[in-house]
């Protein structure tokens, strides 16, 4: 009701709840219903911007066999992002790495915890739930505004995540203050972590262990100021810009738009 008294002709309507929201769709045809920050699989819309080219791959194969699905151009990728203002760059490392996340072994707190105590070093867990490996200090819940101090007090950030990762807002968040990451190597990180620029990808609990040295030899300064120019909003509301003026040639010739 309420979105009825105030839309316009040609107005968008953007979603991000999945099916849950397809009814608000489905009371506005005339309209261009658009599901933005696409890091789930319940989707519908037929205008759709994904998180990554990954997560956009492993949706389009869940609806037919991958190797019969074509694409859409008016489907679009645009990464998550952050705000420079709450995760300032941080060159001043402490004695600590980080795992940050859910207390969950589909996240990778196990591997961290394992990593960490082969290593020898010193882990600090943050996050919510109620499973805690036994080696590393847990601290619990951070409240939103301590925890870009606490990523950017970390040698490394761990977010070896074993399911197929959409995006993964903390290793962002880390790579912002000019912690490295080390994760694993498939889902977002494949797009997002340059081994031996801005973290290290692992596929074994060796190289787990041996990124927690490598990491060292990284320059915080150069990660934060790439990750800047990649996923602030600073320069993705370009992209946002640029693929809904690509939308309104929907209106006119589409495709044929010249």
């Amino acid at each position: 009701k309420e979105i009825a008294k105030r839309i316009k002709k040609k107005d968008f309507i953007c979603l991000i709840g999945g099916l849950a929201q397809k009814p608000i769709a489905d009371a506005f045809p005339e309209h261009m219903a658009v599901e933005f920050g696409i890091g789930y699989s319940g989707t519908f819309a037929k205008y759709k911007v994904f998180e990554s080219n990954t997560w956009r791959s492993a949706v389009y194969s869940q609806w037919k066999n991958a190797a019969s699905v074509d694409i859409n151009f008016f489907d679009g990728v645009v990464n998550g992002y952050y705000d420079k203002d709450k995760f300032p760059m941080q060159l001043n490392k402490k004695d600590y790495y980080l795992y940050f996340g859910r207390m969950t072994q589909r996240k990778g707190v196990d591997i961290a915890s394992q990593a960490c105590e082969a290593a020898g070093v010193k882990l600090i867990m943050a996050g919510s739930g109620d499973y805690i490996p036994k080696y590393g200090t847990y601290i619990g819940e951070v409240k939103a505004e301590d925890r870009a101090d606490l990523l950017g007090g970390a040698i490394a950030t761990f977010t070896p995540t074993i399911y197929h990762e959409p995006f993964c807002n903390v290793h962002i968040q880390s790579m912002a203050t000019g912690t490295p990451v080390i994760t694993t190597d498939f889902g977002i990180f494949t797009e997002t972590v340059k081994n031996g620029f801005n973290g290290f990808r692992c596929n074994t609990l060796a190289q787990f262990v041996e990124a927690t040295e490598l990491v060292k030899r990284l320059d915080p300064r150069k990660i934060a100021t790439d990750t800047y120019a990649k996923y602030s909003t600073d320069m993705i509301r370009y992209q946002y810009d640029r693929y809904f003026n690509r939308l309104l040639t929907l209106w006119d010739a589409g495709w044929y738009q010249l």
